[in-house]
């Protein structure tokens, strides 16, 4: 388990580190994950010591998410002046997310679905 934190750790660090020295506008830990997966996607299969971690870790996720809320609160002063503006990019935020997935999904099953058909093509 000591050897899952590590690779968490290091992977974290190693984000930050690139963060700092090419100045990316992205959180360090994102980019630090996205390491992780790049890794994991590479060597084919997670380490014991790292499921294990992300097992454990994912049991407490909602302790985690205390502080998130505990900020909310602490704020509550300045979401309630601007209530009108978070709610309305928060709409249309989601309307634009939405129409995205919807493209994508269409513009790659018709890829999948003729990759299938020019398979099928092959067989014959």
């Amino acid at each position: 388990m000591i050897q899952g934190f590590l690779i968490l750790l290091v992977c974290q660090l190693v984000g930050e580190l690139i963060v700092t020295v090419l100045g990316v506008p992205i959180p360090g830990s994102v980019v630090g994950m996205v390491l992780l997966l790049i890794g994991l996607i590479i060597r084919g299969e997670v380490p014991a010591g790292l499921r294990m971690t992300a097992e454990g870790l994912l049991k407490v996720l909602p302790l985690l998410l205390v502080p998130a809320g505990v900020g909310l609160m602490n704020y509550f002063g300045v979401l309630s002046e601007y209530w009108l503006e978070l709610m309305v990019s928060l709409f249309v935020s989601t309307l634009i997310t939405m129409f995205i997935v919807a493209f994508l999904l269409k513009v790659l099953s018709k890829e999948n679905a003729s990759a299938k058909l020019d398979l099928g093509d092959d067989d014959a």
